[in-house]
């Protein structure tokens, strides 16, 4: 599964995979006649949404499987942000489909984003998949899978007003036991002119508050200790009761911190422009809602800002930071950065990377900008930038941030911090590896104490790299 990758310390953008598969930890092989695999491109929403895809599919007799040898069906589910996420997607379909040459039972699908953008070429033109399925369709696979069964190529791509998945209840894939992800919205409103997230996944609609404080609580009592709430614009959120009370994301997001003192609250991802005092407030007074904010600014140039329809201009979004550091000081912040969109000029980058210095990020996620087709900027205007300049800027950001991220991990040694303990460091078995409340990773040694997974400690930081903090347990 292939994920946009923060970039600190590498000087290069690069998408990092992070297994093959998927595998519930619950599954219990002899329960299930057939067996599915399943990798996910993309965004948080994507993985969220394979487990939502997993329940439907566990409930018609599949089960999960890391090896996609053994798998009935295969499936992908992609992602349109960027011209590599789907290139991969598609050289991942020619090694299925060989493998389905020779195994002609299989079934191979195609879910997500890239489903509903590129459906007609999928099915008609390279013929590399037997179904194809849009993220407001999985409750239709079954009915799907039967008519590919039968030979026939099956599509279901229909964008939903309502569909939330609120009644599903997810299969935790690939889970630490102690994150989860749980989405509170789906689709987008913002029309950002870079963006097919619009067209791919529709409008914006909210989850009932019920649903989600459900969700959330069984994750809680099942043993998790951390959830993140997810949405492509989260602070959007707004659902109406059955009683006619309205419920904002202020509201909600206190409504989740407080099932627990003992469970950890995040979020992501925040639209400068719907992010709100109640928010920030909200945040400050809860101990348990992480002090971080993935914030995208795209450009520091208001003119390219106009042009990417962001509705914000570079001197509101300094004032949004300095806001978001007048009421939480200790808030960890990163963004989101492009380089080389249509018609940016020399000075323009020049007031992107001028806007990185004074909001001081503690990390990014950069990259060069890629047309997509269907978007608004490809309709409206001409991608004029050299390809060697966008990647000459992008390494010129890259450079900055990693400066940036070496000072914001530097400043935090002979500090102490909460951290929730993930699992055993990947380096060293003798080690912890967990987060703070700012999403930094925090690594440290076991030192023989009786500690586990899900317990919360507090470590004294001694050094740093630009993307770990090193520490010792108080």
């Amino acid at each position: 599964m292939l994920q946009k990758n923060p970039v600190l310390g590498t000087g290069e953008v690069e998408e990092t995979r992070q297994g093959e598969a998927y595998l519930p930890f619950a599954n219990d092989p002899n329960r299930y006649s057939k067996k599915f695999y399943i990798e996910s491109y993309g965004c948080q929403m994507n993985f969220s949404d394979s487990e939502i895809v997993a329940s439907i599919l566990n409930e018609e007799g599949f089960g999960a499987t890391g090896n996609f040898m053994d798998a009935d069906l295969v499936l992908l589910n992609t992602c349109s942000i960027r011209e590599k996420a789907e290139q991969t997607v598609r050289n991942r379909l020619q090694v299925f489909r060989k493998i389905k040459d020779n195994k002609p039972g299989m079934l191979v699908g195609v879910l997500g984003c890239m489903a509903e953008r590129l459906k007609a070429k999928f099915l008609e033109e390279e013929k590399l998949v037997d179904m194809v399925v849009g993220p407001d369709a999985y409750r239709s696979l079954p009915g799907l899978i039967m008519e590919a069964e039968t030979g026939q190529k099956s599509v279901n791509v229909l964008l939903s007003r309502d569909e939330t998945y609120a009644d599903i209840s997810p299969v935790r894939l690939d889970s630490n036991g102690v994150s989860a992800f749980v989405t509170i919205m789906r689709g987008c409103n913002n029309m950002c002119t870079f963006c097919v997230v619009p067209f791919t996944r529709g409008r914006e609609r909210s989850r009932d508050k019920d649903s989600i404080i459900k969700e959330c609580t069984d994750l809680f009592d099942r043993g998790f200790r951390e959830v993140t709430l997810l949405g492509q614009n989260v602070d959007s959120y707004y659902f109406t009761e059955d009683n006619g009370e309205n419920i904002d994301f202020a509201q909600l997001l206190a409504s989740v911190a407080e099932i627990s003192p003992l469970l950890r609250v995040r979020f992501s991802t925040s639209h400068p422009k719907d992010i709100t005092d109640d928010v920030l407030h909200t945040m400050a007074r809860y101990h348990n809602i992480c002090k971080y904010i993935h914030l995208p600014v795209q450009s520091g140039n208001t003119r390219i800002l106009n042009l990417m329809n962001r509705t914000y201009t570079r001197e509101w979004y300094l004032n949004k930071v300095k806001r978001i550091r007048e009421i939480m000081p200790d808030c960890g912040l990163s963004t989101d950065v492009i380089s080389g969109f249509c018609t940016e000029t020399e000075e323009d980058h020049m007031d992107t990377l001028s806007v990185m210095e004074q909001s001081r990020f503690d990390m990014a996620y950069m990259f060069s900008y890629s047309e997509r087709p269907g978007t608004l900027a490809a309709r409206r205007y001409t991608d004029d930038i050299p390809e060697e300049v966008k990647k000459r800027r992008l390494i010129e950001i890259i450079n900055l941030q990693n400066s940036l991220s070496r000072v914001s991990y530097k400043n935090d040694i002979d500090k102490s911090f909460e951290v929730l303990i993930e699992g055993n460091s990947k380096k060293k078995e003798t080690d912890w590896v967990g987060r703070n409340s700012q999403n930094k990773v925090v690594v440290f040694p076991k030192n023989g104490l009786d500690l586990k997974k899900g317990d919360y400690v507090q470590v004294k930081i001694t050094s740093a790299t630009s993307a770990t903090l090193l520490g010792q347990i108080n």
